[in-house]
């Protein structure tokens, strides 16, 4: 049953702890000594026990058999307390907002991960445009943007604006430099970087990047119109933190050419169900681009037809088959840039020193080095590393065969994430840690606040000093929301709004198809009913699909989640009664949480241990939900989830469900599988 008596929990000491030589082996030692007391299989699981050191919503729940409700039906502001001590509640729920928008397809295995964290990608990987979408917009969010900062700041340096800081950087560079000392003093800056961080806002003292002017350093308005949010590159207003740079990273997306046509509609969603309504209906919008150039060549009285240009279909396969090698790349080059961000700035229950240490202890070596190396020996260094790779392959190749043939993984033990970087998480892998430590203790993390509404364009709230060049009056005048560009950036499209409501033949005939459109998809699902009571399973799957947009469903977890099974309506229900927790679905739910022993009306039952994969669905196509993004306004796409055991009978396929990205994210965190991403 659920609690509703909620106590913050709080650290035995009341203080975290001092940085003395035994608290930074302790923490140094904290993943070891956790897996080895609890045998868990990967850093995450033993993680997840960590005790909780700073005052917090998570906590250990007084009744074994309850599951604590700390909020999930709760506004955001009517939490007191940080869901997770050390963590920002606004920065949890990004975590996860971006893991539900990143994560779709988990299986277990039953290989242990080299770098001792589970959730990483499987190398046979399916390649999608809309997997392909979601890289593009990690890359953006995390690495553009983060590089963007980086060279906003290196305009800031060299504008002279700041000047003492500015002064003191030109002095310590240049007295390096007549000492040749060049080398030694930045590595020595860099390791003071990773040890010391409040040297970084000493150093380099932050600014919204929006505010600041790429070209001479200075103050700009911010091409939003407002200063709504500070980590954005646009300055566009946000209802919670990082809202913004995830609406530049999907407009990005969206205005991306040739393969991202396919990815901004979103074809060959890993979600959409093989049985999906409408799709066999519509035409292909992402084949326009070809079609056109078919037109034009017939136009001109070429034959365009593929039955005589035989490279049309070979190309086109080409192209996509080498879009799975960039969709890795660009994964892999995001990955290990969260890394370093996780390593460099660790969050609760990571340990706080290990990783930092680690690539202290890599530099200081060099920065040791470089006070006894001379540019002669450098120069001559590289030259007989460019001779010997240029004219020693056969060396070189047998020195491949013998390490393939003795140490068969050899190349995945070189990698960053299983050397240098080993037990430090990506953001998702950071994310299902969180998790799972919610879920140890009873108390599982609220899903992230969502809203209809628009952002207000007001400006955030600024009570820092802002160290640019610029009077307080010129920030503030900078800062406020400015009406016309914001009218510009808010409503691109006004101008053809107003055109579409004036009245002609074009205008008329818009309105008719959209509204025949709009009557099609309703008798299309109207019928899935009627087949539905003849015993047709698909139209059962598509049973209460499409229901009006923001329509609230109850109940919606922690314990018990609304949705269909074989279209029948009822909930799915997680049972922790027991000592192992199972998961079922009733079609006669009661007023209160119950348990699989109580339950009436069950149509299928599945031991959370037993679960294999995970696989979130779709309500419909790519293409059904482009016609119903266009006819329908005022309705949304339900979605489901598939769940497949280790029995091949124990495959279940629920639909109708708006809660499946908060039970998806419950069950990948409740059991002790190792998970990959499929």
């Amino acid at each position: 049953m659920v609690s509703d008596t909620v106590k913050p929990a709080t650290a035995s000491s009341g203080q975290r702890p001092s940085n003395t030589i035994e608290n930074v082996t302790n923490d140094v030692n904290k993943v070891d000594i956790l897996k080895s007391e609890l045998n868990a299989p990967t850093d995450s699981h033993a993680l997840a026990h960590a005790e909780v050191e700073e005052t917090s919503l998570i906590h250990t729940s007084l009744d074994d058999e309850a599951t604590t409700d700390i909020g999930w039906q709760q506004q955001p502001h009517e939490f007191n307390e940080p869901i997770i001590g050390g963590i920002p509640n606004e920065d949890l729920w990004m975590l996860i907002r971006r893991f539900n928008k990143q994560i779709y397809h988990v299986r277990d295995t039953p290989t242990l991960p080299l770098d001792n964290l589970d959730l990483n990608p499987v190398e046979d990987e399916e390649f999608s445009p809309d997997k392909l979408r979601s890289n593009i917009e990690r890359l953006y969010m995390t690495v553009i943007v983060g590089l963007m900062n980086l060279y906003k700041h290196v305009v800031r340096l060299r504008s002279w604006r700041e000047q003492r800081r500015t002064a003191a950087f030109c002095a310590a560079y240049f007295a390096a430099w007549l000492l040749d000392i060049v080398i030694p003093m930045l590595l020595s800056v860099v390791i003071v970087l990773i040890l010391y961080p409040p040297s970084r806002l000493f150093l380099f003292p932050p600014a919204p990047i929006a505010l600041v002017d790429s070209q001479t350093g200075g103050v700009q308005k911010p091409r939003a119109g407002v200063l709504g949010s500070k980590d954005s590159l646009t300055g566009a207003p946000e209802r919670y933190r990082g809202e913004a740079v995830e609406q530049e990273a999907s407009n990005l997306v969206g205005s991306v050419a040739g393969v991202a046509i396919g990815s901004a509609a979103g074809k060959h969603d890993p979600a959409v169900p093989d049985d999906a309504p409408v799709e066999d209906k519509v035409p292909d919008v992402t084949d326009v681009a070809t079609q056109l150039g078919d037109l034009q060549g017939s136009a001109g009285g070429e034959i365009p037809s593929t039955k005589h240009d035989k490279t049309k279909k070979p190309m086109s396969d080409a192209v996509w088959q080498k879009m799975k090698p960039v969709m890795h790349i660009l994964g892999d080059v995001t990955d290990t840039y969260e890394r370093f961000g996780n390593a460099l700035s660790p969050a609760p229950p990571f340990p706080k020193y290990a990783a930092r240490l680690r690539l202290a202890a890599i530099l200081l070596p060099m920065a040791l080095g470089s006070f006894f190396v001379t540019s002669y020996m450098v120069v001559k260094g590289a030259g007989f590393m460019f001779g010997f790779v240029f004219f020693g392959d056969p060396i070189l190749v047998r020195g491949a065969k013998y390490l393939n043939r003795r140490f068969p993984h050899w190349q995945k033990i070189l990698e960053l994430r299983n050397s240098i970087l080993k037990g430090v998480p990506t953001n998702a892998q950071l994310t299902i840690t969180l998790l799972r430590l919610g879920e140890v203790n009873g108390t599982p993390i609220p899903p992230p606040p969502t809203s209809l509404d628009q952002a207000p364009s007001k400006p955030a709230s600024i009570h820092e000093d802002i160290p640019l060049d610029a009077s307080r009056a010129e920030i503030e005048s900078a800062v406020k929301p400015d009406p016309i560009i914001t009218k510009q950036a808010t409503e691109p499209n006004s101008h053809l709004n107003e055109k579409s409501k004036k009245k002609g033949f074009v205008p008329a005939m818009l309105r008719f198809f959209k509204g025949t459109t709009a009557k099609g998809v309703e008798t299309k699902l109207a019928t899935n009913y009627a087949l539905a009571g003849l015993g047709y399973r698909n139209a059962k799957n598509h049973l209460g699909i499409l229901p009006k947009k923001g329509l609230e469903v109850s109940p919606r977890g922690p314990v018990d989640f609304q949705c269909r099974y074989m279209g029948k309506k009822g909930c799915l229900v997680l049972d922790c009664s027991k000592e192992e927790p199972v998961l079922f679905f009733t079609s006669e739910p009661g007023t209160q949480p119950q348990n699989l022993e109580d339950a009436k009306k069950v149509l299928f039952a599945i031991p959370i241990k037993d679960i294999r994969h995970l696989k979130k669905l779709g309500g419909m196509g790519w293409k059904g939900k482009l016609v119903v993004g266009w006819a329908e306004a005022e309705k949304e796409v339900i979605d489901g989830l598939r769940i497949i055991g280790k029995d091949p009978k124990q495959n279940f396929h629920v639909t109708a469900m708006k809660t499946r990205d908060q039970l998806f994210n419950r069950l990948i965190a409740m059991g002790d599988q190792v998970w990959d991403i499929c």
